[in-house]
């Protein structure tokens, strides 16, 4: 089993940082487990957090349709970890998920102390808003 380290460095918002930066972002996570048909997040709830599937799958649904599925290793709400907007999609459990879990409180504390983090971050979602990603999953 990898550990949270390794599963941060595999998201491309946390890809280039440092080994350094990646174990003190791993510091804030936390693990979260949901059953089947839970909704890990909803659509309009505020966005508080980002998740990272560590195993298992659940499906992604923006008003009553699908959209996709997602499973381990593939990962939502990185933009609600620097706005706390209204999530634009449900996300919920195929069968029992569990996550690593980024809150915004977290998050922000993170980013107003160590400023290469700070950096690697705005980095990151710059490419993501070059690369014209607009994933509903925030």
């Amino acid at each position: 089993m990898t550990t949270n380290a390794d599963a941060l460095r595999a998201i491309p918002l946390f890809r280039g940082m440092s080994d350094r930066s990646i174990q003190t972002v791993s510091e804030i996570v936390r693990e979260e487990s949901f059953a089947a048909g839970a909704a890990l997040v909803r659509e309009g709830e505020p966005g508080d957090s980002f998740m990272i599937i560590r195993n298992g799958s659940a499906t992604v649904d923006q008003g009553g349709r699908w959209l996709r599925d997602l499973a381990e290793g593939d990962f939502l709400g990185e933009i609600a970890l620097l706005d706390g907007g209204a999530r634009t999609a449900t996300v919920t459990a195929r069968e029992p998920v569990d996550v690593l879990v980024i809150d915004r409180a977290g998050f922000t504390r993170l980013m107003d102390d160590v400023a290469v983090i700070r950096f690697d971050i705005v980095s990151a979602l710059t490419q993501r808003v070059r690369a014209g990603s607009s994933d509903p999953l925030d």
